[in-house]
C-alpha cells in the first residue's frame, strides 16, 4: 500500500503511517478532559492532529520532531483538514524512510545557485570580484553551501534553506543599495550579504533527516566559524594573486558576519558599527522572521484567526 501524504489527506480517510510530530501541547477541554493537540508533517506539509483522553505520562513519550506511526482518521473541522488519532507510537529514526519526510527549498536549487551567481556577476569592485570567485570555484564549497539548511528548528530549516535565504537576502541588499546610493556600498552590502551565514555550511552536521550542530557548532557557533572562513579564502586568494588583500575592506567584511545578529542577546560579539552591517542586520532579521512567522502559521494546530502562543516568539500570531 502506498504511503499517504499530508496533501492528500481527505475527509473520512483512514490514517495509518508515519508523520513528524510537532507543536505538541497538553491541552484540557471544557468538560476537564485532557487531550493532545498537535501537528503531524512530512515532505508535502503539516495538519493539525488531535489524540483525545491523553495523561500527561503519555504526552511525555513524545517529544519535538519525534516520528510516530499514526492510527486514526480524517476528519474536516470549519472547513479544515484535522486528524483523530486513536493510536501514537514512537518510531525510531533508523526505520524512517527519509525521502518521505526530508524539506526542500520551494524554489529549484540550480535556479538559486543561478541567481546568486547572476547578482554576484553586478558587483564592480575588482578585491570583491575576486574573493567571490573564489569562494564560486569551491565546488565542495559550494555543493555544501547550496545543500545546507540555515538552521535546524528556525528560519529556513530544510535542504536548500541557505542558499534560498542567502538569495532572499541578496535581493533585499540590491534594493537597499538603489534606495540609498549616497549611504550604502552596493558591492559591501551584496557580498556581505553572500557571506553573512557562511559559517552555517561547518555550524551544522549529520543527514538532512536530523541535522544537528556540529562540536564546533556548538563550540564557536557559525559568527566565529564564517569569520575564519572568510581569513582562510582571503589568505587562499592573496596566495594565488600575489598581493595582498586590502586590510580595511576585510575588517569591514568580517564585522558584517560578527555584527550580523545585531546585539550580543543574539549572539553577536560586537553591534553594527557600520552603514553596510547595520542594513545587513535589518535584511537578515526581516527575510529570517517572515520565514518564521509563516512557518508556524501554516503548522499552527490552532482553528481560530490566532495561532497559540508561541515561547520562541514570545506572542500569537495573526493568521
Amino acid at each position: 500500500m502506498s504511503r499517504l501524504f499530508v496533501n492528500q489527506f481527505k475527509e473520512n480517510d483512514v490514517v495509518s503511517d508515519v508523520y513528524r510530530m510537532r507543536n505538541k501541547t497538553l491541552r484540557t477541554d471544557k468538560r476537564g478532559s485532557r487531550y493532545l493537540q498537535f501537528s503531524l508533517s512530512d515532505r508535502t506539509g503539516s495538519v493539525v492532529a488531535f489524540f483525545w483522553n491523553a495523561t500527561d505520562e503519555f504526552a511525555q513519550k513524545f517529544s519535538e520532531g519525534d516520528f510516530v506511526r499514526v492510527e486514526g482518521g480524517v476528519q474536516l473541522y470549519q472547513n479544515k483538514i484535522q486528524v483523530v488519532a486513536r493510536k501514537l507510537v514512537k518510531v525510531e529514526t533508523s526505520d524512517v524512510v527519509a525521502d518521505d519526510f526530508v524539506e526542500h527549498a520551494e524554489q529549484n536549487v540550480d535556479n538559486l545557485d543561478k541567481r546568486l551567481r547572476e547578482i554576484l556577476d553586478t558587483v564592480k569592485r575588482p578585491a570583491l570580484r575576486a574573493l567571490v570567485k573564489i569562494f564560486l570555484d569551491d565546488k565542495d564549497f559550494m555543493a555544501n553551501f547550496s545543500q545546507s539548511y540555515a538552521g535546524v528548528r528556525l528560519h529556513h530549516a530544510y535542504v536548500g534553506g541557505l542558499l534560498e535565504h542567502t538569495v532572499a537576502m541578496m535581493e533585499l541588499a540590491q534594493f537597499i543599495a538603489e534606495q540609498y546610493p549616497k549611504i550604502v556600498n552596493r558591492d559591501l552590502l551584496i557580498v556581505g550579504a553572500f557571506l553573512h551565514d557562511v559559517g552555517k555550511t561547518v555550524e551544522l552536521s549529520g543527514d538532512a533527516l536530523a541535522p544537528v550542530y556540529s562540536d564546533e557548532g556548538q563550540a564557536l557557533g557559525h559568527l566565529y566559524l564564517g569569520a575564519e572562513l572568510l581569513d582562510r579564502k582571503i589568505k587562499e586568494l592573496e596566495f594565488v594573486c600575489g598581493t595582498s588583500f586590502d586590510p580595511i575592506l576585510a575588517l569591514k567584511l568580517k564585522h558584517m558576519i560578527l555584527s550580523h545578529h545585531g546585539t550580543p542577546e543574539f549572539g553577536s560579539p560586537k553591534v553594527p558599527m557600520s552603514r553596510e552591517a547595520i542594513a545587513l542586520h535589518f535584511i537578515d532579521s526581516l527575510d529570517a522572521k517572515l520565514n518564521e512567522f509563516q512557518k508556524f502559521i501554516m503548522d499552527d494546530a490552532s482553528a481560530s484567526n490566532w495561532t497559540n502562543y508561541n515561547a520562541l516568539l514570545d506572542r500569537k500570531l495573526l493568521k
